[in-house]
């Protein structure tokens, strides 16, 4: 396959599967990334890792710590959970008052160690370490251009381009970082470290999420509210779109590197993402995904006899569906949580039976029953089709299924792992094309208003002013094109 980056393979999504061996081995959608910073405490890698422990969710691929306090870094990465990564004596090396760590699931750059973060470099100011969640969408334009003026590259990960940009600018740490944030186009969180400085940015829209806390007189910042809770801190803010911190010695600086865009956070972050007990923009995760139920049986009512969720982030979502209809919640199907990363089975045949290892469906619950499962999300159908010939396999007289989103049908580029748009099965079928390719007596989804009032503190004539909806109606918040056209979207 040519390496030539042309439009065309960032629309298929060609450029960022290459190599990575995902491009057919899964079908709900990958966690993105989960990061967490602690700066002005003295247990800052022990923090990190009970965080990074809360955000596992968020990237199951590799972890990784560094730490620095006033002195050299000490960091340490390993492919696997975090538990798998660190032990207390790892944890035990890793001393100094301030941390950047990382969770990781790769959308952009191969599942190898180097890849593994934060990346952690030297250069003529001293050390460096990026963590980010997200993804660089003109990436591969500015590699070509750092390596066209004599850039070596060590890893294939998107966030090492920032650490290029910033080396070879002749202004200080915090300018220059604002110079080579303001050059990324994409949905990213980033965490940059020296010797003696943490810099917390967010995208210009805001697509990714991460929150400031308190813990004493340090201060943290996590992926999402639950990482803060396990470790005590309390929740602060959100970083908000463009924004830029600067935590040193004088303590905390609000600084900006670029002014907002139209804010767009992931809505898939309500969806599916995040975990249920944290919050986001001010709205529980739990709460929201329980209203979606609620207007899905609104919109979508089917007379049965059970309402079950597939577990674990529909279960809130059913809850909200049976509450809604009077029909009783049942756990019609159990997942087993100790199989492992079955996406990552070695051969085809293994991984066909990766649902039926994950998902188990509860026969005395389901046996001559009508069935409404609850789900998030369909990709490509496979993954739904088996969970309802699990239900029918049990006994199940009628599966009807109802999804809490409105139909995926276009490529994220922001930071999740998706299929390009060919696979999506909502970009080429009806809803009832669709309905008979997972074998469900009915399939209804969300509609965007729905969606949009469940998560609750948007406009819902106006929703464009704050949430992003690209992979479900096409409109992206930022430019995909990069040959000299600016365009605010994609038809093709």
């Amino acid at each position: 396959m040519s390496n030539e980056v042309t439009p065309e393979r960032l629309w298929t999504g060609d450029y960022y599967n290459q190599g990575t061996g995902k491009s057919d081995i899964f079908d709900k959608l990958k966690e993105e990334c989960g990061v967490f910073a602690v700066f002005g405490h003295p247990d800052a890698a022990s923090l990190s890792y009970y965080g990074l422990h809360a955000l596992q969710h968020r990237g199951e691929e590799s972890a990784g710590i560094c730490t620095a306090g006033g002195h050299e870094f000490n960091y340490h990465r390993g492919m696997g959970l975090v538990k798998e990564v660190f032990d207390k004596d790892r944890l035990g090396s890793l001393t100094g008052n301030m941390s950047i760590g990382h969770v990781r699931y790769s959308t952009s750059g191969d599942s190898r160690l180097s890849n593994a973060q934060p990346l952690v470099f030297k250069y003529r100011e001293g050390d460096l370490a990026i963590a980010t969640n997200g993804n660089i969408v003109n990436e591969p334009m500015l590699r070509q251009e750092l390596e066209s003026s004599g850039s070596i590259f060590q890893t294939t990960s998107d966030t090492e381009v920032i650490a290029h940009l910033i080396a070879r600018s002749p202004k200080d740490f915090v300018e220059a970082a604002k110079d080579a944030l303001k050059r990324l186009v994409g949905g990213f969180a980033f965490l940059l470290m020296t010797n003696d400085k943490l810099l917390v940015a967010s995208d210009p829209n805001g697509l990714r999420p991460l929150t400031m806390g308190r813990l004493g007189s340090a201060y943290i910042f996590a992926s999402e509210t639950c990482a803060m809770e396990v470790i005590g801190a309390e929740p602060i803010r959100d970083i908000e779109p463009g924004e830029l911190l600067v935590l040193d010695a004088n303590g905390l600086h609000e600084d900006r590197y670029t002014e907002p865009a139209r804010k767009a956070l992931c809505a898939m972050e309500y969806i599916y993402f995040s975990r249920p007990d944290s919050d986001l923009n001010g709205s529980n995760l739990h709460s929201a995904r329980k209203r979606m139920g609620s207007k899905m049986a609104l919109e979508s009512f089917v007379d049965a006899d059970v309402v079950t969720g597939v577990p674990d982030s529909s279960i809130s979502a059913a809850i909200g569906y049976a509450e809604q209809t009077g029909i009783p919640y049942e756990l019609g199907l159990i997942k087993n949580k100790y199989t492992g990363r079955t996406f990552i089975q070695p051969s085809q045949e293994l991984r066909e039976q990766g649902v039926k290892m994950k998902l188990s469906a509860v026969r005395r619950v389901v046996e001559g029953k009508r069935v409404v499962m609850i789900d998030d999300s369909i990709v490509r159908g496979t993954t739904s089709r088996r969970i309802v010939n699990l239900l029918r396999d049990a006994g199940a007289s009628e599966v009807h299924v109802r999804i809490t989103s409105p139909p995926f049908k276009n490529p994220c580029f922001y930071g999740i792992d998706t299929p390009d748009r060919r696979e999506l099965i909502a970009s080429a079928k009806s809803i009832e094309e669709i309905r008979q390719e997972i074998n469900a007596d009915s399939l209804s989804f969300l509609s965007a208003e729905g969606l949009i009032a469940a998560i609750g503190g948007y406009d819902v004539e106006n929703y464009k002013g704050g949430l992003c909806l690209a992979c479900f109606d096409n409109d992206y918040p930022t430019r995909l094109d990069f040959k000299g056209e600016e365009k605010m979207g994609c038809n093709r």
